[in-house]
């Protein structure tokens, strides 16, 4: 199952919360520059020549923009669909004996295996976003709900209890005892799961590899749009600059969102 590697990461989340000032620059500055260092020198120990072709600046902020926006929403249907089935999940044995091996044969299958499929259901639509957003929460959706469902089943038996004593049932249940209980594993999950939409955004937007009888043009704009065209067409400056935005753009939502969440999240575990 896949519930100890999840507890695990969390576990890691929790005690890297940056607290020093030393960490907190480490974790929004150094750590950034130390991964743009490294690309830039492997790319010069294999003699990778810098061409004069550059993109506007503008430009890639409203790439990065537009992938984020592919991710935000991807994120959204991952939380509102996990949560209600991990809830599920953990209502019975019965519902768990049925629905998470079921889950866990869908997560081992291949995501790109849905890949060719929903485009084109999308594609009669003439929805492309659609069906790349609906790659990327394939992507997502898995590693929120394995986390949520770990963390309903590390709620201790005396809180359980407890409230069949005091009769705490229905939308209070869920509220005093079970929604604080998956509070840290909802982050935990986020995380994973962003991380997991970053790999998959180039594929997600880079459509035409699987359109058949079609052209870069179906592709969608975006910044794993652009580190493709880039890679393919020779420009290094333009894939590097892209790397850079992405390591930057990714660095602050660790600190400034899941940085904090994480620290948030920590007044809601069980001791």
């Amino acid at each position: 199952m896949s519930q100890p590697k999840h507890i695990n990461y969390h576990k890691h989340f929790g005690w890297s919360y940056p607290v020093s000032l030393a960490q907190k620059l480490y974790s929004i500055l150094w750590g950034p520059m130390l991964v743009v260092v490294i690309l830039a020198v492997v790319a010069r120990s294999f003699g990778v020549v810098y061409p004069s072709d550059t993109i506007p600046l503008a430009t890639l902020v409203l790439a990065t923009g537009a992938t984020l926006l592919r991710l935000f929403v991807a994120y959204f249907f991952s939380l509102i669909v996990a949560v209600p089935l991990a809830l599920l999940v953990t209502s019975g044995s019965r519902f768990e004996s049925i629905l998470l091996p079921f889950f866990d044969i869908l997560e081992s299958i291949p995501i790109l295996a849905f890949f060719p499929v929903a485009l084109l259901v999308f594609v009669r639509f003439d929805f492309l976003n659609g069906a790349a957003i609906f790659i990327i929460f394939l992507s997502m959706v898995w590693n929120i709900l394995f986390t949520v469902i770990g963390g309903l089943k590390m709620i201790p038996r005396d809180i359980k209890n407890a409230a069949t004593v005091f009769k705490i049932k229905g939308f209070s249940y869920f509220r005093k005892v079970l929604l604080p209980a998956i509070v840290p594993q909802i982050v935990t999950g986020s995380i994973l799961a962003f991380g997991q939409g970053w790999n998959i955004i180039i594929v997600a937007e880079v459509l035409h590899v699987y359109l058949p009888a079609s052209t870069s043009a179906h592709d969608l704009f975006g910044i794993g749009n652009i580190l493709v065209a880039a890679s393919g067409s020779g420009q290094t400056n333009v894939f590097i600059m892209a790397i850079v935005v992405m390591v930057l753009v990714i660095a602050f939502l660790n600190f400034f969102i899941w940085q904090k969440l994480l620290h948030y999240a920590q007044r809601f575990r069980f001791e």
